[in-house]
């Protein structure tokens, strides 16, 4: 930090102090040459003391790293799925979305890890995941214990990586050449040049024990450009790698012969092999997508390093370069992806195609999940994943955090030409920041670590580009709200060019408590004109929300104010409440900027070029006029410090000066050399200054002063510049610490300052899978063909009557967790493993009946007088049942008699004779071990109407359709109306 200071004695009144020196005595005193520069560097020498070194400042991001080009990987059973992000690997649940597991690179001698560019599973073993990045290291790891078991060092730079169950213990990489020829390359004036090799995962005896190995087989396939794809046909029998205008392919049964090169007229930029046939897809740079039928031994033979034309089919569709695509499973549809937001699914066979548009943000992957029910998932720019069913071509869910982009050109603002939307919710707790669309807001609540709503301020279509011309959306530049959390005012401004002339809404939108969400009251179309606004905020007024005022500044040179007016309806009696313009002030036609207002709301204070106006805001009165030709430059800003609004700093590009308003004196004025923002501490006479280093990549420096002073009270350091802060309701002692929250030049959303918690997040280490954990729940066969509510009550609720089941130890249950082979024999494991599930029943409470006997109601109605009871089995305590309560649901006899007759017809081969093979010779038949009679049926008989067999429901579940059978079945020995005990 470079500053000047122009300190006031302290043994005179404030009142006595003179205003400190101008820029043009100083000039004067100076001099000329050599001496006015040795004054000037004087003035604006630092007074540092030893605690004075910029002692970091607590920080933690809430902002997930975005979604990299390299599409995600599924494991093998669906489960999870794997994302590359920087030097790590981030393992995601495909149910909820979490983040379960981090695998990240181990730190290199010289410094990071480098990015990973590559990532597959490995062929011979479905729980190792298999990288490469461009640091040259190719790293297996077992991501079930979250364990690296390779680093192996290739001294390339590595882009792809391809294996094939047919070539166990190898992997091809596409990478960059040697280190020693990338400079030999770079004298001679080449780029871009990359390299194709087969490479084993066994390493050398040497580098076994190593923290980096080398591998034992390293081998040569042949030279290309950069690569932006590689992989293996189907059979294994071709490799084929894409780069530049070129398809390079290789037979696997001759690879020394090297590349046999195909041309493509566009450059390509991704590619995808057929599931089962021998040809494979690419897109190129302007939109095209070709299927490539060359990998034929009749047209590859014997043609190495000669450039051909290969036999081709174009699908055409997206306007822009096709970023991903990606075959199904069955080989029928290709999908692609791109700029435009869309999905394409290509029928190969009719060459139809279908759409999922508006996805959100521009397609970067696409990906296709294997297991279970097929689904698509989609990485898209603003850090989102995006499943979309197959069978209904629906986005069924979505995962993300924070949406910014800063891969999309349109959503990165210049910091000098536009503000950065950035507020603070108290009532929700929640932050209003810029969605990945400038023309959106979205709402984040830090407290649960996720997006709450996106509000889309300007409706517009999202069109990327017009031809090669992007085309400039409607951008939110502000957005403030009131206190008490009621309104907010937001200020969306679109361009104008030649064609189309420029567009400038206020917005002011109400909360709605019972949904949570923002709702349009008002919409002003160019509050200042054709001119932009400056400055927008509302009055602190906390005991009463219906006296808030809303000022604006512009360009125009105009200062508005805003209230909200009530109108009643006479013939509903509803009230209507919007906001209507309350006064208007101009000042020596100077442009106003952002106003600021005391903590009471009593005083408004409004920057101009050199001067800071005090107003009344009821008034509208000039109450005092504050000079400062010290300031060099144009007042940016202002702000009141202290929790009573005492002092006031006006804030330049270079300088801040605080004054004293009761008495109306400057205290101090100190220079910089640049003043990013300046953030008052609301409970506190003290403020932080932000001053960002000159040098790029340097760390940001942060004053701490108070206001009756221009002493240094401490120095902190951020090792970002910001875009936008502000003051965020922390935890610890408020009174004394700084918590704020701000946007980075990256476009990551921080928290940081004094006593700032770093928030650890579940899953950001290397942490062991629970398999089963994470899967989606399927449904029985029985579910898909009748529906989940057919055999269970899924609208009941959970019973919570049972007693909580008491474990001693390891549950039994969890040794079906273990292999096979390490598992005891299962005839050790039932009694016990039938004893923790099942517990005694309790002893029947005396209800003045027979223990064991019941007497159910239907039976005593339909009983004719007849004093018989209904015998049941014995409820004598010592016959197991499930401890917790079972949801019961009573099914009817049409519904279990439309269920016997399903499966005796198409399940039960019973045969043609009256007489079953198991029948004895009285006739009965014997089913399950039962004897079958007219009065107790436990299966369905067939009988024949009109000579067609006809399958009637049991007896017991009588149907509306049911007759008297015709024949009368020898009588059982069980008695009529009692139930035949156990033996």
């Amino acid at each position: 930090m470079a500053a000047s200071k122009s300190k006031v004695p302290t043994s005179r009144q404030p009142h006595e102090v003179p205003l400190p020196a101008s820029p043009q005595a100083a000039k004067k005193r100076s001099g000329k040459g050599k001496g006015r520069a040795h004054a000037e560097q004087q003035q604006s020498a630092p007074e540092v003391g030893p605690s004075d070194q910029g002692v970091p400042w607590s920080w933690t991001s809430v902002t997930d790293a975005g979604v990299g080009k390299l599409p995600p990987v599924f494991s093998k059973d669906g489960s999870y799925f794997f994302s590359a992000v920087g030097s790590s690997v981030k393992i995601y649940s495909t149910s909820t979305g979490a983040i379960v597991s981090t695998l990240s690179a181990p730190p290199l001698e010289t410094g990071p890890a480098g990015p990973i560019t590559s990532a597959i599973l490995n062929p011979q073993n479905e729980f190792q995941l298999i990288t490469g990045s461009l640091d040259g290291h190719i790293r297996v790891w077992d991501f079930v214990d979250g364990v690296l078991i390779r680093n192996i060092q290739t001294e390339h730079e590595v882009y792809h990586l391809a294996a094939h169950p047919r070539y166990k213990g190898y992997v091809f990489v596409a990478g960059g050449r040697s280190e020693k020829k990338r400079k030999l390359e770079k004298t001679r004036g080449h780029k871009d040049h990359g390299v194709v090799f087969k490479m084993s995962l066994r390493v050398t005896a040497g580098t076994l024990r190593r923290a980096v190995q080398k591998p034992s087989e390293f081998i040569s396939v042949g030279k290309t450009r950069a690569t932006h794809g590689l992989g293996f046909s189907a059979s294994g029998s071709w490799l084929v790698a894409v780069g530049g205008h070129k398809a390079y392919v290789a037979s696997m049964s001759n690879v020394k012969a090297g590349f046999v090169k195909f041309v493509s007229p566009e450059a390509l930029t991704c590619m995808a092999f057929h599931p089962s046939e021998e040809y494979f897809a690419t897109g190129d740079a302007v939109g095209n997508i070709r299927l490539w039928y060359c990998l034929d031994e009749t047209i590859a033979v014997h043609a190495a390093k000669v450039e051909k034309r290969a036999p081709t089919t174009t699908l055409h569709w997206h306007a822009h370069a096709v970023a991903s695509i990606a075959f199904t499973p069955n080989g029928a549809y290709l999908l692609s992806g791109g700029e435009e937001s869309v999905l394409v699914i290509w029928q190969l066979q009719s060459g139809k195609r279908e759409f999922v548009p508006r996805v959100g943000s521009p397609i970067v992957s696409v990906a296709v999940s294997r297991a279970g029910e097929e689904e698509y998932l989609l990485g898209l720019a603003d850090a989102t994943f995006v499943f979309v069913s197959a069978a209904r071509l629906k986005v069924t869910r979505s995962y993300s955090r924070i949406k910014l982009d800063p891969a999309n050109p349109n959503s990165r603002p210049d910091a000098t030409k536009h503000h950065i939307p950035l507020a603070i919710h108290s009532p929700s707790s929640t932050l209003i920041l810029p969605s990945s669309h400038p023309s959106s807001l979205q709402t984040y609540s830090p407290s649960a670590s996720k997006l709450i709503a996106e509000l889309e301020v300007s409706p517009s279509n999202r069109v990327s580009r017009k031809d090669e011309e992007a085309l400039e959306p409607s951008r939110v530049e502000r957005a403030v709200i009131s206190s008490s959390g009621d309104w907010m005012a937001t200020v969306d401004v679109r361009e104008g060019d030649a064609s189309f002339h420029g567009e400038v809404y206020l917005k002011i939108w109400q909360w709605d408590k019972s949904s949570g969400f923002w709702i349009l009251n008002t919409r002003v179309d160019r509050p200042h004109g054709l001119r932009r606004v400056t400055g927008v905020t509302f009055s602190p007024s906390n005991h009463d929300p219906n006296a808030t005022l809303l000022v604006t500044t512009g360009e125009d040179g105009n200062l508005k104010s805003w209230r909200a007016r009530t109108v009643k309806d006479r013939r509903t009696g509803a009230t209507e409440v919007f906001w209507v313009v309350r006064s208007t002030v101009t000042f020596r036609q100077e442009t106003p900027h952002h106003p600021s207002w005391s903590p009471d709301g009593s005083l408004l204070a409004v920057p101009f070029e050199s001067s800071v106006a005090i107003y009344d805001p009821v008034t509208n009165a000039l109450l005092h006029m504050l000079n400062t030709p010290e300031s060099r430059g144009v007042i940016q800003s202002v702000c009141f410090v202290g929790e009573g609004g005492r002092y006031l700093a006006a804030v330049g590009l270079r300088d801040v000066v605080v004054w004293d308003l009761i008495t109306q004196t400057a205290l101090w004025h100190r220079v910089f050399e640049t003043v990013d923002a300046v953030v008052p501490h609301p409970f506190d006479d003290s403020f932080a200054v932000f001053q960002p280093s000159t040098v790029k990549g340097a760390p940001t420096q942060v004053s701490i002063f108070r206001a009756t002073s221009d002493r240094l009270q401490s120095t902190r350091s951020l090792p970002f510049r910001l875009r936008e802060c502000a003051w965020y309701p922390g935890t610890g002692d408020a009174s004394r610490s700084f918590h704020l929250v701000g946007i980075t030049e990256a476009w990551d959303v921080v928290f940081f300052g004094d006593d700032v918690r770093l928030r650890t997040s579940p899953g950001s280490s290397a942490t062991g899978l629970v398999p089963g954990t994470s899967s989606r729940p399927r449904n029985t066969l029985f579910q898909d063909i009748f529906g989940e509510a057919a055999l269970a009550d899924v609208s009941a609720p959970p019973t919570t009557d049972a007693p909580p089941r008491t474990w001693n130890g390891k549950e039994l249950s969890d040794v079906f967790d273990a292999p096979a082979y390490l598992m005891p024999p299962l005839e050790t494991l039932f009694d016990s493993l039938m004893s923790s599930f099942l517990q005694p029943r309790a002893a029947a409470a005396a209800t003045g009946s027979t223990p064991g006997k019941a007497r159910p109601q239907a039976a005593e109605d339909d009983s004719d007088d007849s004093d018989e009871e209904m015998d049941v089995d014995d409820d004598d305590g010592d016959a197991p049942a499930v401890s917790s309560a079972r949801v019961i649901r009573h099914v009817d006899g049409f519904e279990m008699g439309t269920f016997v007759a399903l499966f005796r017809q198409h399940a039960v081969k019973v045969p043609s004779s009256s007489v079953l093979p198991s029948q004895p010779s009285n006739g009965t038949p014997i089913i399950n071990g039962n004897h079958v009679t007219s009065n107790n049926k436990p299966l369905a008989a067939k009988t024949k109407v009109n000579g067609t067999p006809r399958v009637e429901p049991p007896a017991s579940y009588p149907s509306p359709a049911s007759s008297p059978s015709s024949t009368s079945p020898t009588p059982s020995p069980a008695s009529a109306g009692k139930k035949r005990k156990k033996p």
